[in-house]
């Protein structure tokens, strides 16, 4: 079968699968947050020598980047950036006092939003506030996300004395056509200024975001885009799919669906982008992800070491994973929670002095079972069972087979090398949520 015909077979709407279950799936009406703490107080008794992960969500932007599906929050108004910080810190002192002790962390990340719309001496106030009520393992990996056109030397300086190796761009595309729809604007020499000032500083891990899909986006201008890119050599490269889901992000209105690149006119600019970064010497990991050998990410994928969790790919495996701030999701293994989507709902939970936790899941153990597939699909191209594969899944594999996706033996599935564009296909085999309950309206952009 052609290329062309597995995408127009293939592109569905899939989830990305950073949980199972995942959240459309979630059954938030036996959660409670009493038993929520009291797994989290549990997992962390049992796993706190590995340490733990901590992701803090920083949801303020100056201005809307219309193609942008995460949980943000625009305004001009830097006021908010302390009241903020400080209701962040107050929900750690929660989770702190629900530990019963100073957690070790390994991995902590500064995800956005804009988290460089905050000032350097305000970033130092939120980590160090943090660091209070914890210590760092010894190969903790510190990392967070910037905007190239606004991260001063301040930035990367200030985070850097704080333990901080790690830093993503996010650039998306170069193309001023591509960057007008969008309204996301950086030149290639800011990029090339931040990403040259923070090596010289002593950043180790430097990661460019790319999206490929993007409205106004054509082969040229891609190969532009990715060439310089290549130019700067990035340790990392995350080459995601435009997700168009406009009934979710109406800013994604701004341009309409003839503006955007579709179906094999999109998948072409995914291989023809691929073959230019595999040329260039960065190696496949997992799914949508790219990186030089030298790279913790591709050194961990080498080692069986990958993790996937609501951060995407990471080095660092850690059985709890804490999420603060507007809408940031945890994970404490056996069970998963969300905060308030808005910053108001957010910032009320904590002034009440309550645990701003909205919604969650608790895992049953077939749940459990089913997560540890989709992560060793995500980040190990293959899964095994103890006995045979079960007979549903089997049959929901068999089209996968039939297109040389996967190969099969009585009780293991690997993905092949032309599978390995198709994960999220492969995963929803697996998926018994969604099985059970197809969806009557859209809630996953498509999986190409």
């Amino acid at each position: 079968m052609e290329d062309a015909e597995l995408l127009k077979k293939y592109n569905v709407a899939a989830p990305r699968y950073t949980s199972y279950p995942t959240v459309p799936y979630w059954d938030i009406e036996s959660f409670n947050t009493h038993e929520w703490l009291n797994r989290v107080s549990k997992t962390y008794a049992s796993h706190k020598d590995e340490g733990i992960s901590l992701y803090i969500h920083l949801p303020f932007c100056e201005s809307l980047c219309t193609y942008c599906g995460c949980n943000t929050r625009i305004t001009k108004n830097h006021s908010v950036e302390v009241p903020y910080i400080l209701a962040v810190l107050a929900e750690w002192r929660m989770y702190v006092d629900a530990l019963r002790e100073k957690p070790k962390l390994k991995e902590l990340h500064l995800g956005g939003g804009t988290p460089t719309f905050f000032s350097a001496e305000n970033l130092g106030l939120l980590i160090n506030g943090i660091m209070q009520d914890a210590s760092l393992a010894p190969d903790a990996e510190l990392s967070f996300e910037a905007h190239p056109a606004n991260t001063t030397k301040a930035h990367l300086t200030t985070l850097h004395q704080l333990g901080f190796r790690r830093l993503s761009l996010g650039i998306q595309d170069f193309d001023p056509k591509v960057q007008f729809l969008i309204n996301r604007f950086q030149t290639p020499a800011q990029v090339a200024q931040v990403t040259s000032e923070a090596r010289q500083i002593g950043y180790t891990s430097i990661n460019f975001d790319l999206i490929y899909g993007l409205p106004g986006q054509c082969i040229d201008g891609l190969e532009r885009t990715v060439n310089d890119v290549i130019g700067m050599q990035p340790d990392r490269i995350a080459f995601y799919s435009y997700a168009h889901v406009p009934w979710l992000k109406p800013g994604q209105r701004h341009y309409t669906e003839k503006d955007i690149p579709m179906g094999d006119e999109k998948f072409a600019l995914y291989q023809f982008g691929r073959k230019l970064l595999i040329d260039a010497g960065y190696e496949d990991v997992g799914m949508d992800h790219f990186a030089l050998k030298s790279d913790l990410l591709f050194q961990s994928m080498a080692t069986d070491k990958l993790h996937r969790n609501f951060m995407g790919y990471t080095s660092q495996h850690t059985h709890l994973l804490i999420g603060l701030g507007v809408s940031s999701i945890s994970d404490s293994w056996t069970a998963f929670a969300q905060n308030p989507k808005t910053v108001e709902a957010y910032l009320d939970k904590i002034a009440q002095q309550s645990l701003p936790v909205e919604k969650g899941h608790f895992l049953t153990d077939e749940d459990l079972d089913i997560r540890k597939h989709i992560l060793n699909i995500m980040c190990k191209n293959n899964t095994a069972y103890r006995d045979k594969i079960p007979e549903r899944v089997q049959e929901r594999l068999l089209p996968l087979l039939h297109d040389q996706l996967i190969s099969v033996t009585e009780n293991e599935i690997s993905i092949t090398n032309r599978g390995k564009s198709f994960l999220r296909n492969v995963c929803m085999a697996f998926d018994e949520k969604l099985w059970l309950k197809q969806p009557k309206t859209q809630l996953f952009s498509s999986s190409i």
